[in-house]
């Protein structure tokens, strides 16, 4: 079973998308400076396919769900990303893993997936330093859009 803590409409988490941000807890990663380590914890509600379904009705908009960790049960989150692909397929669905890998069904059934553990010495994905890379899959390959994150200097 995964968990979920809460959630929010966000605008930054994947670009040009409205995307309805899904904090996943039981985090298996210990990313030293991480802003959330709550999400380490055994708590939150399940996220089955009625809590998902709940989610994307109440959520009318949003065009992209982003599972934002993911837990400690991959069955059961492949199951959900399944079950959003295959019910809402007008929806994107993104994940943001901790890891510097994920399995290939992954990259078979996501529309984005940021990898890389926070490392507070490069900072954050705004940042050109980051160690992090957020990717977008289409029909014409993958393709890293981390750079869309960084904000230009004005002068």
């Amino acid at each position: 079973m995964i968990k979920y803590y809460n959630t929010e409409v966000v605008f930054e988490e994947i670009h040009d998308e409205v995307t309805l941000a899904v904090n996943i807890t039981n985090c298996q990663h210990n990313c030293h400076g991480c802003h959330s380590p709550y999400l380490r914890e055994n708590v939150g509600n399940e996220l089955n396919f009625k809590a998902i379904d709940e989610l994307i009705e109440k959520n009318d908009g949003i065009t992209c769900f982003c599972f934002m960790g993911e837990g400690n049960d991959p069955k059961s989150l492949k199951d959900g990303i399944l079950h959003i692909k295959e019910k809402y397929p007008s929806i994107k669905i993104g994940l943001y893993s901790g890891g510097n890998a994920v399995d290939d069904f992954y990259w078979d059934n996501l529309n984005y997936i940021k990898l890389g553990p926070y490392k507070e010495e490069y900072g954050p994905l705004n940042k050109e330093t980051t160690n992090q890379r957020l990717y977008e899959i289409g029909a014409d390959g993958i393709k890293d859009i981390t750079y869309k994150f960084w904000k230009k200097e004005t002068a």
